[in-house]
């Protein structure tokens, strides 16, 4: 497994947004109005796109830029991870 300098703070990105899903679940037992919901919901899948990109861009940047010139496998892991943005 390989972990990188970013790693830690992605994973308290989406722990954040996993405790927040956890209150909108609770919004949604409550009956909250579904203004609210949407609202809430938007931002929890902000914040897991943002922890996305964050990693993707660190790959790229760490592992794939790094590695000195490209080669065709570094090509082929980077258009595999553009489907992904």
């Amino acid at each position: 497994m390989t972990i990188h300098g970013s790693h830690p703070d992605i994973i308290a990105r989406l722990k954040r947004a996993h405790s927040h899903l956890a209150a909108v679940l609770t919004m949604f037992e409550q009956g909250r109005s579904c203004l609210d919901l949407a609202q809430q919901l938007h931002a929890v899948e902000s914040a897991i796109g943002n922890a996305k990109r964050e990693l993707i861009h660190n790959h790229m940047e760490h592992c794939l830029v790094e590695g000195g010139e490209p080669t065709r496998d570094t090509l082929k892991e980077l258009k595999q991870l553009t489907k992904y943005l």
